[in-house]
């Protein structure tokens, strides 16, 4: 068989419809398959995929991509900034997904596209950046994540397709490519951060942790990063882009020429500005003498426009709503919980790469604000989106979770204050963000320590301080 003339290397089309020969395969059987036999390349049994004569062994999904690349599209892989297949504009991606417990199916990882230059990317325009050269016209090749398959030449391929980000995402990927460049461009490529941003992510990529590289407008040393879609944006291209029958979400956005996604959500809830959740129920058809527990969520949702429970773009952007509610006295009665943390798994984690840590690095929040009125009545001031400044997720947060660890390790003690249990876990009083406290059911809904005692399920908080400090002042 003549493989230069299996597809067309300048049609998207041709090149499309030659990667459904490799749908229900195997990259084991891909390379097995393949007659032509690239010099100078060969793969040992435990899926390491190995250039002759070198002792450099890629990446897991470096060399996954790299087997397809030249033992089914029949092509030498390269670094350059061009795309894959040049002359058709378009960019070969592997990436896994995984069938959840419950069986929806997500994105393993997020998508990474291409390394960040800061020294280019200050002088680059989206339109010309490299970035969106290589992310303009991608063709998806998804295969199957197996934790107990032990080669990962047996991961089986599913998906192939051809993939462009919609006209209404590639607006919200302009602004975040504008955002990132706007850090560099201000000496701060140091605090870039994933919740910066919407769908495109400015991600960590480096050996080690305490790599770093220079920056054109800072002498502070800052981490080696990529240009990567995130991980809730590729759930939901899998999803409702290359999966077919997959239910869409609504969008806020629909049909509709808006400049700044963000000022655009803000505005439609700061037309509500002054509403009681009384008079907002009855505007929305929401039973006020039965009010669900999810009331204040799907008041925000009913203003953005949405009439279900979720907006694609907030599924995309992996952004959660948090409905802020300040008393007449100008205080949050309540802290910000996060999920439940595992006192076996923390300590066996590196701050730089912890499940918490990262959790913060990512996530992006929508603050819907409220506050009690002289009367007792609850109004609606405004919203903002927010995400935890650089700083103090690196320093603050940081000293919380390190400590945390630090007492699990040592052995947490526990103490009886006024019949309650108490432990020498870090308290709000100790740091201005961030703190831990229980976060289970009850006292018996507990996790195991490592010295084998229960004790009641922890979590890390946010202080009310902290967050009535993050708000915009006219939301105050």
């Amino acid at each position: 068989m003549d493989y230069l003339r299996a597809y067309d290397k300048s049609d998207p089309i041709s090149i499309e419809k030659y990667s459904q020969k490799m749908i229900g395969k195997t990259f084991r059987e891909i390379r097995d398959e393949d007659n032509l036999q690239s010099e100078g390349l060969a793969a040992d049994e435990t899926g390491q995929y190995i250039v002759s004569g070198s002792n450099v062994t890629k990446s897991n999904k470096g060399k996954l991509g790299q087997l397809i690349e030249e033992r089914f599209f029949h092509y030498s892989c390269n670094s350059e900034a061009r795309p894959d297949f040049p002359d058709a504009g378009v960019e070969l991606k592997v990436t896994p997904y995984k069938k959840n417990a419950n069986g929806s199916l997500s994105a393993k990882e997020r998508l990474i596209l291409t390394m960040i230059d800061y020294f280019e990317v200050v002088n680059e325009t989206f339109e010309e950046s490299h970035m969106w050269k290589k992310s303009k016209l991608i063709l998806l090749v998804y295969y199957l994540y197996c934790k107990d398959i032990k080669s990962n030449l047996d991961y089986k391929i599913d998906y192939a397709r051809l993939f462009t980000p919609p006209p209404q995402d590639v607006a919200i990927i302009k602004h975040d490519f504008e955002i990132i460049s706007a850090k560099v461009k201000a000496g701060k490529a140091h605090e870039l951060s994933e919740a910066d941003t919407m769908y495109l992510g400015a991600a960590t990529k480096s050996a080690t942790s305490k790599d770093r590289r220079k920056q054109p407008c800072s002498s502070i040393l800052a981490k080696p990063r990529a240009f990567a879609f995130k991980n809730s944006y590729m759930t939901y291209v899998l999803n409702n882009y290359i999966v077919k029958g997959k239910a869409t979400y609504e969008p806020i956005v629909s049909g509709r020429e808006v400049q700044y996604f963000e000022d655009y959500v803000t505005s439609l809830i700061a037309k509500h500005k002054g509403q009681s959740v009384d008079e907002l129920c009855r505007e929305y058809g929401v039973d006020t003498e039965k009010k669900p527990k999810n009331l204040m969520a799907i008041l925000t949702y009913r203003m953005l426009g949405i009439e279900g429970n979720q907006a694609e773009e907030f599924v995309k952007a992996n952004i959660s709503i948090k409905t802020i509610r300040i008393g007449n006295n100008n205080r949050i009665k309540e802290s910000m919980s996060f999920p439940s943390f595992k006192f076996k798994e923390l300590v066996l984690e590196e701050w730089e790469d912890s499940t918490f840590g990262n959790y913060l690095r990512e996530k992006r929040f929508f603050f819907v604000v409220y506050k009690y009125d002289e009367q007792g009545v609850l109004r609606l001031k405004g919203s903002q989106f927010w995400n935890i400044p650089y700083d103090d997720l690196e320093t603050e947060v940081r000293s919380v979770w390190e400590k945390t660890k630090s007492v699990i390790l040592d052995g947490l003690k526990i103490t009886m204050v006024n019949g309650h249990r108490e432990s020498n876990l870090p308290k709000a009083s100790e740091n201005r963000v961030s703190h831990v406290r229980p976060h289970g059911r009850n006292a018996d809904d507990t996790y195991e320590l490592p010295d084998g005692r229960e004790y009641p399920k922890q979590c890390f908080w946010l202080n009310n301080t902290y967050i009535y400090d993050q708000l915009k002042e006219e939301l105050k």
